[in-house]
């Protein structure tokens, strides 16, 4: 149990942040070489989604004193 655990967090923790990091980077070169094309847009809006997903989320304030 605890191995599978350490398992889902190692993925979470370290494979989707580098997937994501590939597609931007093949979108990047696919995008310099060849002009920008849908192909490359998807890439960068799936990178995109998958950091927001589940990288780090931006820190809420709970008590805001200006209201922001």
């Amino acid at each position: 149990m605890i191995y599978n655990l350490l398992r889902r967090f190692v993925v979470m923790a370290v494979a989707v942040p580098l997937a994501a990091a590939g597609a931007r980077k093949l979108s990047d070169v696919v995008e310099a070489r060849r002009g920008p094309s849908r192909g490359t847009r998807l890439l960068r809006q799936g990178a995109d989604t998958l950091q927001g997903t589940f990288g780090r989320q931006k820190k809420r304030r709970r008590f805001s004193l200006l209201g922001r």
